[in-house]
């Protein structure tokens, strides 16, 4: 739990009783490498602390799989279109490698949004820092080049050395071929 300790103190001011009150509501899962917290048609009802390891967000598109965000250990994490609707998924959520996580049920977060201003701070703070990086990624895509995108992702090395390539060359917007070109040239 340090690290998810750790995770809130860098957002908000929170300590004592407080936080122990709010890191009890949370429960470690563990899932193998390639097993799914979450499968397209499924609700989602958590939000997600990654301990440890990588997750992967997919959906099927034009009979294959395109990668759509991909999160490792110190992320907050959710399927918030599900989530917040109560909607089946339209995403599935995998394991890249073994990992851990610590989840809160939908339920008991909107609790402590309640009892601690805090806490409402808190997640007000993740979901802007969030956000901000899905329009990053957006724009990304729509104004930079595959090279340019590639380079970007070598900024973040976990991603180069923890990803599998196809879910790599899918969360670029390439196939795997290209991928291996853009590698190439920058070596």
């Amino acid at each position: 739990m340090a690290e998810l300790t750790d995770f809130i103190q860098s957002h908000v001011t929170i300590g004592g009783e407080d936080l122990r009150q709010i890191t009890s509501c949370f429960a470690s899962r563990r899932l193998k490498k390639n097993k799914h917290l979450l499968r397209q048609g499924q609700v989602a009802s958590e939000f997600i602390f990654i301990r440890q390891g990588g997750l992967r967000i997919y959906a099927p598109f034009a009979g294959r799989e395109v990668t759509g965000w991909i999160a490792f250990e110190g992320e907050f994490f959710a399927e918030l279109g599900s989530l917040k609707t109560q909607q089946p998924s339209r995403f599935s959520i995998q394991a890249m490698e073994d990992t851990e996580v610590l989840c809160i049920n939908h339920l008991a977060m909107e609790k402590l949004y309640k009892a601690y201003p805090a806490w409402q701070e808190f997640g007000r703070k993740v979901w802007e820092t969030a956000f901000t990086r899905v329009v990053e990624g957006i724009m990304a895509h729509q104004t930079l080049t595959a090279e340019e995108r590639y380079a970007q992702l070598l900024t973040r090395s976990d991603l180069v050395q923890r990803v599998p390539l196809k879910h790599l060359a899918s969360f670029l917007g390439v196939t795997p071929t290209s991928l291996s070109r853009l590698r190439g040239k920058r070596r």
